[in-house]
């Protein structure tokens, strides 16, 4: 009894691979400082949000909630970024250093290779949600929050973690080798909330004519976003009621329990997918022993042309070796554009109207600047501690290449690997752009929109055309810079995923900072305001097709409207170029110093 009450216990709590994930995680000072650095950003959150005058019991309950929205909203939204980056290195990190062989001749079973990886590092995801519980209940003294709901709220962000780490399995599993697919995982992930977020938006149908109350549709179960809406904003966002009706079970789940039928479905598609993932484990073992003797010299090819600076080389086609890889990169590229496209044409048939429109281009530009900023971050990031952790690294080291060209030469290869996928947002806004220049590409449709401007209305194009000018620029910038501190935090970090976790928070916080301030500075400055938004591609995406919430008191007048926008970028631009230059001096100055120091150490 008491054996098999340990071969139990071995297969999860007990696990070897987990205990020494959790164990390894939680000696190190950076995952402390990670936690803390949440736990501090969420505590900032609750601040703010309580901050308000209220002497009534109502109005203090009103700021509770308020609270509550802002912080379980913040909560979800760090869940999906932190989750994809703790996930990243599961069962990839086993197989590039050449562990597999010695992991599949040990005692350990496939599924405690699959569980071990999977809940090893979802320990400090669910780590991050337990520490935030003491939030939460301060918002109950303020009352207007029930408890179920605090309950709801955790159980989305776990089930939207378990799901997303499952997901991280199988396709490290799947796809041999986990960086190969982070582009997919990543861009998947986003796409997929920004799309159900934007098909929602086209379903909804109001509860009576004339009120603002809208109906759930039938993707809300799909999106953590969507469902966390029905928790928060119940009397706008109304699920169907089928109480006494002849329907499916599964329609009055789906429809009239969105939050339940969410959990569910990412329960049972999380336990599909590690059983599979189990099938597949010993599978990704032979393929890897097949791929090493399958390697052919190719004797009879011409000798490709380097270039001057060869790390660049290497890093423009190290990642794109495979042809199954370089497919799904292009295309993901060709889907993200004829979806920017569809919009337009949707638009140009009468099907979408102009705010549909607007809804459906904020989405998907939104969602490709994140795939191109999150792709850079965790590319840079995992640029030189993965060659570190590969020993590849020291053999590197000891041909003539300098520190600086090193650096220069990851950068430039970075960002020209990055180029297809940041010309996939500047395509979409330039169509966008070029159906409001044509007139609806010769229809004569009024594209023009309606916007207050403190006492009186004005004009504006549907999309802004001189953005499509201003985000080449500020993106491509902002993009080198993200490389540069992801290869900052390469440079410094022992493991991969402590370097993607440590640039990841810092761009969020210098990308939320700008963002922050364009918010609350672009509607109400003149000029100034649209200058300080095209600082942040995300900002720059909506002022260009939201321009009234913006950057209001700009709208007056087009010539300056459009100087504001393009002068900001280029001056942006500048500005970080400038902060490039200055991390790349300051990491080459240190970088032999830092080499030596974390040498032989994992």
């Amino acid at each position: 009894m008491a054996g098999g009450l340990h071969r139990i216990l071995q297969v999860l709590p007990l696990n070897p691979i987990a205990v020494r994930l959790v164990q390894g995680g939680s000696c190190r000072s950076r995952h402390l400082l990670i936690r803390s650095g949440y736990l501090a950003l969420m505590v900032f959150v609750l601040l703010i949000a309580l901050l308000g005058s209220g002497s009534t019991l109502r109005e203090l309950a009103q700021r509770g909630a308020f609270a509550f929205d802002v912080v379980s909203t913040g909560q979800v939204f760090l869940i999906c970024i932190l989750a994809p980056i703790f996930m990243g290195g599961a069962i990839a990190q086993e197989s590039n250093p050449q562990t597999w062989d010695v992991m599949l001749t040990s005692p350990l079973s496939s599924l405690q290779i699959v569980l071990g990886n999977l809940f090893g590092r979802l320990f400090f995801v669910f780590a991050l949600l337990i520490s935030t519980f003491p939030l939460f209940a301060v918002t109950q003294l303020f009352g207007g929050v029930p408890g179920s709901a605090i309950v709801e709220s955790y159980a989305i962000s776990a089930a939207s973690a378990l799901a997303m780490g499952t997901i991280a399995v199988t396709l490290s599993v799947t796809r041999v080798g986990g960086r190969r697919s982070v582009f997919v995982f990543y861009s998947a992930i986003i796409l997929f909330v920004f799309a159900t977020y934007a098909i929602d938006l086209g379903l909804q149908k109001p509860v009576a004519v004339g009120s603002d109350a809208v109906f759930t549709t039938g993707v809300t179960p799909l999106n953590p976003f969507l469902t966390l809406k029905v928790l928060l904003q119940s009397n706008t966002y109304v699920p169907f009621d089928f109480a006494g009706t002849g329907y499916w079970w599964f329609l009055r789940v789906w429809y009239g329990s969105p939050v339940a039928a969410q959990l569910w479905l990412f329960g049972l598609l999380s336990i599909v997918l590690i059983v599979y993932s189990t099938l597949r484990v010993r599978i990704l073992g032979g393929a890897l022993i097949g791929a090493d003797k399958n390697v052919r010299c190719a004797s009879g090819r011409d000798p490709r042309r380097v270039g001057s600076n060869p790390v660049a080389w290497r890093e423009l086609h190290l990642r794109g070796q495979t042809s199954g890889g370089r497919a799904m990169r292009w295309i993901f590229i060709a889907m993200a554009i004829s979806i920017g496209l569809g919009i337009i044409l949707l638009s140009r048939a009468g099907t979408l109207d102009l705010q549909q429109t607007r809804l459906a281009l904020a989405a998907v530009l939104g969602a490709e600047v994140l795939v191109v900023v999150l792709t850079a971050l965790n590319l840079s990031a995992t640029a030189v501690s993965r060659e570190r952790e590969e020993k590849s690294l020291d053999i590197l080291l000891t041909t003539p290449i300098q520190p600086g060209p090193y650096l220069t030469g990851k950068l430039k290869g970075l960002v020209q690997y990055l180029m297809p996928l940041i010309a996939v947002p500047c395509a979409t806004l330039g169509i966008a752009a070029l159906y409001v220049i044509t007139n609806g590409f010769g229809s004569g449709a009024n594209l023009m929109v309606s916007e207050s401007v403190g006492t009186r209305t004005v004009q504006v194009p549907l999309v802004l055309p001189e953005t499509a000018i201003a985000l080449p620029i500020v993106l491509t910038s902002f993009t080198a810079l993200c490389v540069m501190v992801g290869l900052q935090w390469s440079v410094k970090s022992k493991g991969t995923i402590g370097s993607v976790v440590a640039a990841t928070g810092v761009i969020l916080v210098v990308g939320g900072l700008v963002g922050l301030c364009g918010w609350t500075t672009g509607g109400n400055i003149p000029y100034a305001g649209a200058i300080i938004n095209a600082a942040s591609p995300l900002n720059l995406v909506l002022a260009a097709v939201e321009p009234g919430m913006m950057i209001s008191e700009s709208l007056g007048s087009p010539t300056g409207r459009s100087w504001s926008l393009i002068g900001g970028a280029v001056f942006t631009a500048a500005i970080y170029c400038a902060v490039v230059y200055g991390l790349h001096s300051s990491i080459k100055a240190t970088f032999m110093m830092t080499v030596r120091r974390l040498s032989g150490t994992s």
